[in-house]
């Protein structure tokens, strides 16, 4: 049973469509997801590429922020306090949650990324629910399907059938795949050939450590321009240094996100697109080609760089 604690700030009202029963919209235009004594919020993480020599935002990613009252959690401490059997429910929550947030404050021509666990989809009538929801909520967000772009983690389905199923679903209402954390655990080549994804997104603690030698980064270089060669855009998450911005491009990735770029905001603070480019633009007009933050980029052969923690997850 839902149960939700209204504070001043928020209106009391429910959707009665079911896909939004557990969001409810704030003052400030943002929505909000409920799960008992748990508040979710919607942040964004810009994803960028190149254009006109310059680095432009032309996606977002969305990532769950969970709330205990003021207790900020990470996604990953707030799911282990979740019900195993909650964990689709929350999934689809946190999906719509995003999709309305981003209809509410990005701009209209940005792609959005949206994350799907395989593992959860069992059987195809657990897929058919999940995208009559998905399309409820776009149709009442006014987002076109071709904006949308699936991620799904290629190695943690249960069953390999299920992610074929699942990935099948919704290249068939438009929606576009992702393979998430490429070259983490047991990524295989041959399920990449099954799913035929849109993009590939590479896992970033691989990018990371892969970018320390030259041997690594040819192998990196080499797995891009295969993937690209056959139509396959590639995107290197946890950019977390400067100096990696500039090996990225120089490897022939499609985009790019990570720390060093921008870090994610929690809905309604997003990404300001039109200051970013302002910014690189008077930054440096000599040098076509920036960062929205100017770093020096530093070589791949040589000493191992103290890090961040990777950027983030759902």
């Amino acid at each position: 049973m839902l149960s939700i604690a209204f504070s001043p700030g928020v209106e009391r009202t429910v959707s009665r469509n079911t896909a939004l029963a557990h969001i409810i919209r704030q003052d400030d235009g943002s929505s909000v997801g409920v799960w008992g004594e748990y508040v979710l919020h919607s942040a964004f993480q810009p994803i960028f590429a190149f254009k006109d020599d310059r680095l432009a935002v032309i996606a977002f990613e969305g990532l769950m922020r969970p709330f205990h009252g003021e207790e900020a959690l990470s996604p990953y401490e707030f799911l282990q306090r979740i019900a195993p059997r909650d964990r689709l429910d929350i999934e689809t929550l946190t999906r719509n949650l995003h999709l309305v947030n981003a209809a509410a404050f990005l701009p209209v021509e940005a792609d959005i990324f949206v994350n799907f666990n395989p593992a959860l989809f069992t059987n195809q009538i657990v897929v058919e629910q999940a995208m009559h929801d998905m399309r409820s909520v776009l149709e009442i967000a006014g987002i076109a399907p071709a904006r949308l772009v699936c991620e799904v983690t290629e190695q943690k389905s249960g069953s390999r059938e299920a992610l074929r199923q699942l990935v099948e679903a919704l290249r068939k209402r438009g929606f576009r795949i992702a393979v998430d954390d490429y070259g983490s655990d047991e990524s295989d080549m041959n399920r990449i050939r099954e799913l035929r994804p849109d993009i590939i997104k590479f896992d970033g603690r691989w990018i990371n450590r892969l970018m320390d030698s030259s041997a690594g980064y040819g192998l990196l270089t080499t797995l891009v321009t295969n993937f690209e060669a056959k139509g396959i855009r590639t995107v290197f998450e946890g950019i977390e240094q400067g100096w990696q911005i500039e090996l990225t491009e120089k490897a022939g990735v499609s985009m790019m996100q990570g720390f060093a770029l921008a870090r994610p905001q929690i809905v309604p603070d997003v990404f300001d697109t039109e200051r970013a480019k302002q910014r690189t633009a008077d930054a440096n007009p000599s040098k076509p080609k920036t960062a929205p933050e100017d770093a020096e980029p530093g070589p791949v052969e040589g000493a191992k760089r103290d890090r961040p923690e990777p950027s983030d997850g759902e």
